[in-house]
């Protein structure tokens, strides 16, 4: 099960990168962050075939996609200089809730 784990992290890791990536190809478009793009979303989505060999899909899918979005709002507002106001924040909060609630809720693997 810690395997699982580590595959979904690998995978929200990589979707991170092409997702920044995506932020340097919008101040005008170069190949290397686009083949970044490319590489890392596709890496992304191969990392999560063998966390869904244990995790369930809609479970992985929750936390892959909550805790990417958590993290890329949070490293725009550092490296970027996204604005994230009061209501930005308490969402963003609640996304986390809501990722550990899905988690603890024990629908995590296979039964």
């Amino acid at each position: 099960m810690i395997v699982a784990w580590v595959w979904l992290g690998l995978a929200i890791a990589t979707e991170i990168v092409g997702t920044l990536q995506l932020r340097t190809l919008a101040n005008g478009w170069h190949v290397l962050p686009a083949v970044i793009v490319v590489v890392s979303y596709s890496a992304s989505f191969l990392l999560m075939i063998p966390a869904l060999r244990t995790l369930n899909v809609g479970v992985s899918y929750a936390i892959w996609s909550g805790v990417g979005t958590g993290a890329i709002a949070t490293i725009g507002a550092i490296w970027f200089g996204d604005r994230l106001n009061a209501v930005a924040v308490v969402g963003l909060v609640l996304i986390v809730a809501g990722v550990v609630a899905v988690t603890l809720s024990g629908g995590t693997s296979h039964g």
